[in-house]
C-alpha cells in the first residue's frame, strides 16, 4: 500500500497531523471517551473493528489501548473485552471509617430529602456554576445495621440541573446504595475521577441528630468533587462521619 493510500485510509479527523500516528489515535479515542460515546457497561468494538475504523494497524491500536488503560480511561478485562473505566469512589469513604458491623458490605442507604434549590456559593464554585443556578440537593443517611439502626455517614449531595433532572423525577425507592451507576443508567454520566479533602468539625444539631451523637463530638468531613473523563464537575458531595470511627492508613515505600 502506498503512503498516500495509507493516509487516505486514516479516520483521525480533528487530530493534529503533526503528531505521530499513535498519538493522533490516542487523541481521537480520548475525544470519544470524553463525549461518552462508549458505555462502561458495554465493551468497545473488537480490536480488529477499531483498527479498521481508524485506519491503523492492530499493533498501533493495541499500544494506544494499553496507554489509555494505564492512564485510567479504559479497563481491559481478560476474556470480556475493553471497557470505559467507571470509578468506584462510593467505596473510598470506607477506607477511612471502620466498618462497625459492616462485614465488608456496602452500607444501607436512604435518601431523607430531595430538593431543587439555588446553589450556595460553595456549591456553585465546586461545580463551576453561576451563583444561584439551580441544583438538585440530596440528603442521604448511610447505616451499617439493617433497618438503618446504626447511622454511619450523613451526606449532602449537589447535582447540576437540568442535567440531573431524571433523578429529580425518579422514585426514591429506586435509589440504590451506590449513586454512580444510577448516574450512568439515567443520564449517561460516567464518573471518571474525583478529588477529596478531609477536615475536622464539630457536629451541627441536624447532623448530630442523624448520627445520634452529641454536639461536642468531633466529626470528619470529606468534601468530594466528582468529574467525568472530560474533567467536567458533575457532583459536589459533603460527607460527615464520627471521628472516633475514623482511621487512616498509608503504605510508604
Amino acid at each position: 500500500m502506498s503512503p498516500n493510500k495509507a493516509s487516505r485510509s486514516l479516520n483521525l479527523e480533528g487530530t493534529d497531523p503533526r503528531l505521530p500516528l499513535h498519538a493522533r489515535l490516542k487523541e481521537a479515542m480520548l475525544h470519544r471517551i470524553r463525549l461518552g460515546e462508549w458505555s462502561s457497561n458495554v465493551a468497545l468494538p473488537s480490536e480488529f473493528s477499531l483498527a479498521e475504523e481508524f485506519g491503523v494497524s492492530l499493533g498501533t491500536l493495541r499500544r494506544v489501548l494499553t496507554e489509555l488503560a494505564d492512564d485510567g480511561y479504559l479497563e481491559r478485562q481478560q476474556g470480556r473485552g475493553t471497557y470505559v473505566r467507571r470509578a468506584s469512589f462510593d467505596n473510598s469513604l470506607f477506607r477511612f471509617f471502620r466498618m462497625q458491623g459492616g462485614d465488608g458490605q456496602v452500607p444501607n442507604s436512604r435518601i431523607l430529602q430531595r430538593n431543587l434549590e439555588k446553589a450556595p456559593t460553595e456549591v456553585s464554585e465546586a461545580l463551576g456554576l453561576t451563583a444561584g443556578d439551580e441544583v438538585l440537593h440530596l440528603l442521604r443517611l448511610r447505616s451499617w445495621k439493617p433497618q438503618n439502626k446504626e447511622p454511619f455517614l450523613v451526606e449532602d449531595i449537589w447535582l447540576p440541573m437540568p442535567l440531573f433532572k431524571p433523578l429529580a423525577d425518579r422514585c426514591l425507592e429506586d435509589f440504590g446504595p451506590l449513586l454512580y451507576p444510577l448516574y450512568e443508567e439515567l443520564i449517561g454520566v460516567i464518573v471518571g475521577s474525583a478529588t477529596e479533602q478531609l477536615s475536622v468539625e464539630q457536629a451541627t444539631p441536624g447532623v448530630a441528630a442523624l448520627l445520634d451523637c452529641a454536639l461536642i463530638d468531633p466529626l470528619i468531613r470529606i468534601d468530594r468533587i466528582a468529574r467525568t473523563h472530560a474533567q467536567e464537575p458533575v457532583e459536589y458531595r459533603r460527607s460527615f462521619g464520627l471521628a472516633k470511627s475514623f482511621q487512616y492508613r498509608a503504605e510508604i515505600k
